[in-house]
């Protein structure tokens, strides 16, 4: 009796340790999913930056020199 009692109390303190385990792991998964949303805007508003530079940036040969030449 004593020996499945022993068992018994190693399963919960498994069962325990596991859940807890999962908690820990969901809070990374939310983490890494706002982390993700936050990069995908930046990336997004970084992207958009770089092709309204590319419009406004002319050509070498349309550039005016600078006043020193």
């Amino acid at each position: 009796m004593e020996n499945s009692e022993q068992r018994f109390i190693d399963i919960e303190m498994a069962l325990s340790n596991l859940e807890r385990m999962v908690d820990d792991l969901n809070d990374v998964i939310i983490k890494q999913g706002k982390d993700i949303a936050f990069l995908q805007k930046q990336n997004h508003y970084l992207t958009e930056a770089i092709r309204n530079t590319q419009s406004v940036v002319k050509p070498l040969e349309e550039e005016t020199p600078p006043p020193h030449y």
